[in-house]
């Protein structure tokens, strides 16, 4: 259960450096979002999702 606080304090915390450092990239990402093509966020996503499991992975095993 420790392990889920932690991850979840951790994108809290990348999360919350994109918003403070860069506000204004932030805003002008979420203006583009709608235009682009589903598929496109798809593969973003299941990019993300593929790093983000690596570095989990990584982070066990080092």
């Amino acid at each position: 259960m420790s392990t889920i606080f932690l991850a979840v304090g951790l994108v809290l915390v990348v999360e919350g450096l994109a918003y403070a450092l860069a506000p204004s990239f932030i805003r002008r990402m979420a203006e583009e979002l709608p235009k682009l093509a589903d598929e496109y966020l798809r593969i973003f996503g299941v990019a993300a999702l593929a790093v983000g499991v690596g570095l989990v992975y990584l982070a066990q095993h080092l």
